[in-house]
């Protein structure tokens, strides 16, 4: 079919088809609609980035997947501010609002050691996060991504603490810690432009997060059983052992990251999904109401 609409890439994922050929994946929106589409023969050096403008000359669907060749993807420019589609493309949270969040969550805070473990970090963390995505599909999966996701966790918490049911129970320095670090693991997973590097394959996210943590926090002289406590939030943060999990979670603070990053990870789906679009990640298709 015909299209020749203009789009913005919302995210990219590189892949190989059964033939070694190359191709992406593109999920791609513009004021009217969410698209996604695989391009072929497209290298990994090659067509557009998350930003950029895209147009399809031509467009196949078989059974509600969408396709195209590079030679009927139009390569366009970033959009500039005043561009109708400008305002689609995804950006990391500003300073402000960061810091702003972190100053709210610290002020129920009542562990001054952690506490301070947590001003002092949370503020290096946001130059990086703010390079890296979260993933290099699914959620989150754009430049700064990371520091989207972990901004929800953190202002989600916001809401949640002050009316969860048992907050006796909650030592909530330690949620904010495990949802500062438990996706830290990313910026040695994946380059500032998604790709999966070796690390990723290697170790995984989730054990290069809880070491980082475990080695940061010892060197910061934090007791070693509350260290153990904040490392558990990070290596049950997947909440399944099915889902990457090398433990459950079997502290409240870890259950409550779990239920967090599900939140944080599974809006960003529904809000990038077409109407009508197969969201294999919440095993549904997603209706816009």
């Amino acid at each position: 079919m015909t299209n020749n609409k203009e789009y913005v890439v919302l995210s990219r994922q590189d892949s190989v088809a059964r033939n070694n050929s190359p191709f992406v994946t593109l999920k791609v929106a513009n004021n009217e609609e969410v698209l996604t589409v695989s391009v072929f023969d497209v290298a990994r050096s090659a067509g557009p980035k998350v930003g950029q403008l895209v147009r399809f000359l031509a467009l196949r669907d078989y059974q509600g997947k969408k396709s195209a060749t590079n030679m009927d993807m139009v390569v366009g420019q970033f959009p500039a501010e005043g561009h109708p589609l400008y305002a689609l493309v995804p950006r990391p949270v500003k300073r402000e609002v960061w810091d702003a969040t972190v100053g709210r969550l610290l002020s129920f805070c009542t562990d001054g050691t952690l506490a301070a473990f947590i001003r002092k970090h949370a503020e290096g963390l946001f130059p990086l996060y703010s390079k890296y995505p979260a993933a290099t599909s699914v959620h989150h999966a754009f430049p700064g991504g990371l520091l989207n996701h972990t901004w929800q966790m953190l202002h989600l918490l916001e809401g949640v603490y002050p009316v969860y049911p048992y907050p006796e129970d909650i030592k909530v320095e330690r949620v904010i810690i495990g949802i500062l670090f438990h996706d830290w693991g990313k910026v040695c997973e994946y380059s500032v432009e998604g790709e999966k590097m070796e690390n990723g394959f290697l170790l995984g996210h989730i054990y290069m997060s809880a070491n980082y943590v475990n080695n940061l926090l010892r060197e910061e002289g934090i007791d070693k059983r509350e260290v153990n406590f904040i490392v558990h939030c990070i290596l049950a943060h997947h909440g399944q052992l099915e889902f990457g999990s090398p433990v459950l979670p079997c502290i409240p603070e870890a259950q409550l990251i779990n239920y967090l990053d599900n939140i944080s990870a599974k809006a960003d789906i529904f809000n990038t999904t077409g109407n009508m679009e197969k969201a294999f990640a919440l095993g549904t298709t997603v209706v816009k109401g």
